[in-house]
């Protein structure tokens, strides 16, 4: 049996969650609450940017006519095309007035009737994009900001560790251990408290932990060439080739060719993402995405000359499995690995992990609190004597 006082494991442990959990605290506070917001992005941004409808009639309008009535248009020049699965839904054009732009606008055709609506950019935009800033860096200059949030992740990362250490009770007995499991909703607020921090902080921590590890690779470049350097597979890999075209003039195909070639290979139901030839990469790109996948985000890959030439084709069942997890990363990391399924656990995951620094501060000022009572009542009273 130990002696009173005695600075034991368990107590070490609890000193370092404490003390980095309040040195952290706030950054770990703006990060998963920006996240949370950022698990739906997509599906935010598509409920408060326009459209238009799209009504199956008659054969649908050949790409090339539809880069035609772009190019008059002048909205810019084409860059990439996708084509959605579902023929009541628009195809989607990127375009770029200047090929210095890093991304361009995003333009919707109505594939049936040549109808242009260029979307323009909402407010829901403008606010995710003030999301984006503060869950990488915080609002501040990227090569401040950045550094901050890896070095808060990390210690997310111990935190995460050392919670687990003791969300297990001191005996280690299943009528303790199952208490962690649940609230006791009908406790005073303090125990409520308390296990909220306690047990909602071990259903979400498995998901803060993949959060965590992932989300490292966009803090630290060294991270994340150690990371693919021991799952053996480069992380953010763009994919693509070197590939310099021999004179096929005369020998091109068009770009209605090009994608009927390569649904032809990808032979199944799927939203098709189209790259044309740039000065970069003089070949086109083909990303699909079957319907009856199990993720919406591993896709099958096709490379294809100007001439029509199959030059590479990338399916991803048939990669190895370390440059699955590789490719994957950034899916992993935002919870679209599995759509709209592990969005909201990740949802929920980032809502708990706002929650933490506030649960573990009240938890923390109720202990001073109590350790200050004890001390009041433990100093003897001085009385005058008359």
């Amino acid at each position: 049996m130990s002696k009173k006082g005695t600075y034991s494991f368990r107590k070490l442990i609890n000193d370092i969650h404490l003390w980095l959990g309040i040195a952290s605290g706030i950054v770990i506070f703006f990060v998963c609450f920006s996240g949370t917001i950022l698990a739906f992005e997509h599906e935010i941004k598509d409920a408060f940017s326009s459209s238009i409808k799209v009504q199956p009639k008659g054969d649908r309008v050949s790409v090339e006519e539809l880069i035609s009535s772009l190019r008059t248009s002048n909205l810019g020049f084409v860059t990439g095309l996708t084509i959605p699965s579902d023929s009541d839904e628009p195809y989607e054009f990127s375009v770029k007035k200047d090929s210095k732009e890093r991304r361009g606008s995003k333009v919707l055709v109505n594939p049936y009737t040549s109808e242009i609506h260029k979307v323009e950019k909402s407010g829901a935009d403008n606010f995710l994009m003030v999301m984006f800033k503060l869950h990488r860096w915080l609002l501040l200059d990227i090569n401040i900001g950045r550094p901050i949030v890896g070095i808060a992740t990390i210690i997310f990362l111990i935190l995460s560790v050392s919670g687990l250490v003791l969300w297990f009770p001191k005996k280690i007995k299943w009528k303790q251990i199952k208490q962690g499991f649940k609230i006791k909703t009908d406790a005073n607020w303090k125990r409520i408290n308390h296990d909220l921090h306690n047990t909602l902080g071990f259903y979400s921590c498995i998901f803060i932990l993949i959060m965590a590890i992932t989300g490292l690779c966009w803090s630290f470049e060294g991270y994340r060439e150690g990371l693919g350097n021991l799952i053996g597979a480069k992380i953010f890999d763009r994919g693509g080739f070197e590939y310099k075209a021999e004179n096929n003039e005369g020998l091109a195909v068009t770009i209605d060719e090009a994608i009927a070639n390569a649904n032809t290979i990808l032979n199944y139901d799927g939203e098709l993402s189209v790259g044309f030839p740039d000065k970069r990469n003089n070949y086109y790109r083909f990303s699909k995405v079957a319907d009856a996948n199990w993720s919406p985000v591993a896709s099958d890959k096709l490379y294809m000359d100007v001439s029509g030439d199959v030059l590479k084709v990338e399916r991803f069942d048939e990669k190895p499995l370390n440059i699955q997890i590789a490719s994957l990363i950034r899916p992993i990391h935002t919870g679209e690995i599995y759509g709209t399924f592990s969005k909201i656990i990740y949802f929920l995951a980032c809502l708990i992990g706002t929650s933490l620094p506030v649960t573990g501060t009240i938890i923390w000022i109720n202990k001073l609190k109590k350790k200050n009572k004890r001390k009041q009542k433990a100093t003897p009273v001085l009385r005058k004597v008359v």
